[in-house]
């Protein structure tokens, strides 16, 4: 019993020396209200887009369709370094591959190989932004295949 007594003691002296300590000066001194601007670029971060992948053959031609040799479609953020996988379970995928949910912002596209390492892929980069999106709501990106068997 009178270690209860005791322990409840020190917890109130402890709280009443936690609140004695805080202030709401120093919580309020740092804190500057947001601009217009700071609320604008806060919002373009929350704000995502889908992004639909296709390929570029040896011939320059672009495709949306057929099965490929295709572990997985990244996009790497080349300011954060975050990267958007889509990983399909690298092995043979059929186009277009799908990623929603990346953030606007400046990326470098790439493909790794499937699990028949029959393609080689290159890399593009470019700008994930509204000015970017299709008619079906999608930012197309086409990765070059820089070499096949």
């Amino acid at each position: 019993m009178k270690i209860s007594i005791l322990k409840a003691m020190a917890f109130a002296a402890l709280s009443v020396v936690a609140v004695s300590c805080s202030s709401n000066d120093d919580i309020t001194a740092d804190v500057q209200p947001q601009t217009k601007t700071d609320l604008s670029k806060e919002a373009s971060k929350t704000k995502t887009y889908k992004l639909r992948f296709g390929l570029i053959s040896l011939d320059g031609t672009k495709t949306l369709s057929g099965n490929h040799d295709v572990g997985s479609f990244l996009a790497e953020n080349t300011v954060t370094g975050v990267v958007y996988d889509t990983y399909y379970s690298g092995g043979f995928q059929t186009l277009p591959g799908y990623y929603e949910g990346i953030p606007a912002g400046d990326y470098t596209f790439s493909a790794m190989q499937g699990q028949g390492g029959w393609t080689g892929y290159g890399s593009v980069t470019g700008t994930v932004s509204d000015a970017q999106v299709d008619a079906d709501g999608y930012v197309t990106v086409y990765i070059p295949v820089t070499w096949a068997e």
